[in-house]
C-alpha cells in the first residue's frame, strides 16, 4: 500500500538578520502548539513553526499566540514582522521566498535596525473640551442659552447651526491639539505615522519609529505632555512592539 506524503505548512511569524539556528519558548500557533524555530538564507532568518492549519481565525487567543512569538524574538532581534496568517503550503514554497527577496528583506532589516515602534493614543477627558469651547467661544454660549426651554420642533435650524458651529470647533480643537502633540514628540522619532480616529474624544493615534537609544526621551517627553495636560488629555502609551506601521510585507506563495 502507498503511503500518503503529508506537506507540513509552516506558519510564518517574522525575520531577522542572523545565521544561527534558534529556538523559542513560546508555543507556535495551533492546538499542537508546535515549537518555534527558525530558518535561515545566508545571514537572513525566518520565524516559523509548523502549522496544522491552513488558515486561522483572528480571534483573540490566535492574534496573542501571534503577538506572543513577535514579542519574544524581539528581545533578542531587530525584527521584520509578518501579517497574522502567514502560512506557506510548504517548506520548498518558503525557502524560494526566502532566496527570491533576500536583498529586500536585509535592505528592510537594515532601515529597522536599532529602532521599535512605539504606539501613542491621546483622548480628551469626558465632557471638557465642550468646556473650553463654550468659555472661549461666546456666539456657540449664546446661542446655546438662546435655546434652553425651547421647543426642538420651533428650533429645528437653530439647533442645526449649533450643532456645526460645536463640530467646527471640536475639528479646530482637535487639529490644535494634533499639532502640539505630533511637534513635542516627532524630534524623537525616526518617523511618525497618524492613524484613524474614532469617537469624538480622541485627538491622536499614532505610531512611532524610535530609536531605541532614544526612548527614554520620548518618554520623558510624554510623561512632560501629561503633567502639562492634566486632567485635560489622557495618554495611552504602549512599546516597544514589533513595528507594524512602519513595515508592510505582502507575501505571495508563488509555484
Amino acid at each position: 500500500m502507498a503511503t500518503t506524503e503529508v506537506v507540513e505548512r509552516q506558519y510564518l511569524y517574522c525575520f531577522f538578520r542572523g545565521s544561527e539556528p534558534e529556538t523559542f519558548s513560546t508555543k507556535g500557533m495551533g492546538e499542537r502548539g508546535d515549537p518555534v524555530t527558525t530558518i535561515h538564507y545566508r545571514d537572513l532568518g525566518a520565524v516559523i513553526s509548523h502549522s496544522p492549519e491552513g488558515e486561522y481565525d483572528s480571534s483573540r487567543r490566535n492574534m496573542l499566540n501571534h503577538t506572543k512569538v513577535l514579542e519574544e524574538v524581539m528581545e533578542r532581534h531587530t525584527i521584520l514582522p509578518v501579517r497574522f496568517n502567514t502560512i506557506s503550503p510548504d517548506r520548498e514554497m518558503l525557502d524560494k521566498l526566502i532566496c527570491a527577496r533576500y536583498d529586500e528583506l536585509i535592505g528592510e532589516l537594515d532601515r529597522m535596525d536599532g529602532k521599535v515602534e512605539m504606539g501613542l493614543k491621546a483622548l480628551w477627558y469626558e465632557g471638557i473640551i465642550f468646556d473650553e469651547i463654550l468659555n472661549e467661544r461666546d456666539d456657540i454660549r449664546h446661542l446655546r442659552d438662546s435655546l434652553q426651554g425651547k421647543a426642538p420642533e420651533k428650533t429645528y435650524y437653530e439647533r442645526i447651526k449649533l450643532g456645526e458651529l460645536v463640530e467646527e470647533a471640536v475639528r479646530r480643537k482637535r487639529s490644535m491639539d494634533e499639532d502640539m502633540i505630533l511637534t513635542t514628540l516627532s524630534p524623537f522619532a525616526v518617523q511618525s505615522r497618524a492613524n484613524d480616529i474614532f469617537g469624538e474624544r480622541m485627538i491622536l493615534n499614532a505610531a512611532f519609529l524610535v530609536e531605541r537609544v532614544h526612548e527614554p526621551e520620548m518618554d520623558a517627553a510624554i510623561r512632560a505632555l501629561d503633567a502639562q495636560q492634566t486632567n485635560r488629555v489622557l495618554f495611552r502609551y504602549v512599546g516597544p512592539v514589533p513595528p507594524y506601521n512602519f513595515v508592510n510585507l505582502v507575501i505571495h506563495w508563488n509555484n
